[in-house]
């Protein structure tokens, strides 16, 4: 392995703990906006509603209103048809008390079904206020854990940082910087190892001359489709090859 990867990956580590605690963050800040949406979206629904609710009752006052001119109107048709001698008076009288009371009837059926519609309505805001107040009392407890948890998130990304500074010193500037471009760009592993003639980080196969680079270890090898770097295994490698051996071995002395 290339010296100047060994401090790095023990700063990958770190950084894709990081990486992973600010994707929980984020999901538990998404959380936080979710319940304040829903929030202000039930304030909306009740100030909405309570303005429908308003409006119908002016329009209910209005027509009250009508209904009362018109009764007091019938009332002094009547006055004067009491006092009225020709029948032409009378009969034009009576047409005119009939049309007063058709207008009322009409009146009082529109203001009979405004006052449904209200009643309808004021279920809907009951069930509304019943909605936010329980919202209120849940999210109040539910934002209370998920603050805890992203304190404690803080809390933990503050100590990977503190051990990432203290062993940046040991990896090479130039490296290091082409080992944040290329994972801010990514956002996962950018030093990666070869595993079976294959990058496992694009999971692409690899030619014979590029693995013996990384083999060989005197210069950073970038994988030639996504970029990342490599780094030989010996280790597993090594095993790898003795097993083969060993199991032929077992069969020559089986034969």
């Amino acid at each position: 392995m290339h010296e100047g990867l060994k401090p790095l990956l023990n700063i990958q580590e770190l950084d894709i703990k990081m990486i992973r605690l600010m994707r929980v963050k984020k999901q538990r800040q998404g959380e936080l906006k979710q319940i304040e949406s829903l929030r202000t979206e039930l304030h909306e629904q009740l100030k909405l509603k309570e303005e429908e609710i308003s409006d119908l009752n002016k329009q209910v006052n209005s027509l009250e209103e009508k209904i009362q001119g018109l009764t007091e109107k019938y009332k002094k048709l009547e006055t004067q048809q009491s006092s009225v001698k020709k029948v032409e008076e009378f009969n034009a009288l009576t047409q005119e008390m009939t049309t007063v009371e058709r207008e009322k009837v009409a009146l009082e059926t529109q203001t009979s079904n405004i006052l449904d519609k209200k009643v309808a309505e004021e279920e809907i805001l009951e069930k509304i206020k019943e909605s936010l107040s329980s919202t209120e009392t849940n999210s109040q407890e539910l934002e209370v854990e998920i603050k805890g948890s992203i304190d404690k998130i803080n809390e933990e990304g503050q100590h990977l940082k503190q051990e990432r500074d203290a062993i940046i010193g040991n990896a090479d500037p130039e490296t290091l910087k082409i080992y944040e471009r290329l994972l801010r760009n990514k956002k996962d592993r950018v030093i990666v190892p070869i595993e079976n003639r294959t990058c496992s980080g694009c999971h692409i196969a690899l030619t014979l001359q590029h693995e013996n680079l990384v083999r060989k270890g005197k210069a950073v090898v970038f994988c030639e489709h996504c970029s990342r770097i490599h780094y030989w295994q010996e280790s597993e490698a090594e095993g790898a090859a003795e097993a083969p051996t060993r199991r032929r071995r077992r069969r020559t002395v089986k034969a």
